[in-house]
């Protein structure tokens, strides 16, 4: 017959079983899909705004294509946010437009990472991260200098350029650049539940 100090001793130990099972960590959530989700939205972007600045370069010049750049960009973030129900924004830590540009405490952080590994040898095309942070799918893709960007983002502005950049983009830092550097990033970012 059992004793109730050892039916005592059977309960604790079951329940401590039960307790510590329930402590395992659960295997981490799989954001292949977000991962998926977030480079097509990237890459669309990308796709609709590069083919607009090169038209505008071949129609109207660097001019043209920085007034282009100045409204067409914030647009498209903002009708591929629209579209798809994630926050899209290009950052960088020499922002042109700052009042759109200027980068979270998170965005900064992954941006330093980016220019390190661009440093290191990564191609800059292939550089991107993803996180979760406070409840939201974080991702960004790093935007590398290309030669069409160097004209208003390299070393060597011309007055012409310059005098447009400064009537766009009050405070612009975003010159300076050589070709595969990383300009910045397009950042975006969704809740999960």
């Amino acid at each position: 017959m059992m004793t109730l100090k050892r039916l005592s001793y059977l309960v604790f130990t079951g329940m401590a079983t039960i307790s510590l099972a329930s402590c395992r960590q659960s295997p981490a959530p799989d954001h292949s899909e977000l991962d998926r989700q977030a480079s097509a939205i990237s890459q669309q972007f990308v796709d609709t705004l590069l083919p607009t600045l090169q038209s505008a370069m071949a129609t109207g010049g660097p001019t043209q294509a920085i007034e282009i750049c100045s409204v067409r960009a914030p647009q498209i973030a903002a009708e591929l946010s629209d579209e798809s129900g994630w926050s899209v924004r290009r950052v960088s830590l020499k922002p042109r437009n700052l009042a759109l540009a200027e980068p979270d405490s998170w965005e900064k952080e992954v941006l330093e990472a980016f220019d390190q590994r661009q440093r290191a040898g990564e191609a800059g095309s292939t550089i991107k991260s993803s996180a979760v942070v406070n409840s939201e799918y974080r991702f960004m893709q790093a935007q590398p200098v290309m030669p069409l960007c160097l004209t208003c983002h390299g070393q060597i502005i011309n007055e012409e350029v310059h005098s447009a950049l400064a009537a766009y983009y009050p405070g612009d830092m975003a010159t300076g650049y050589v070709e595969g550097q990383i300009r910045g990033a397009i950042s975006l970012r969704t809740s999960i539940p």
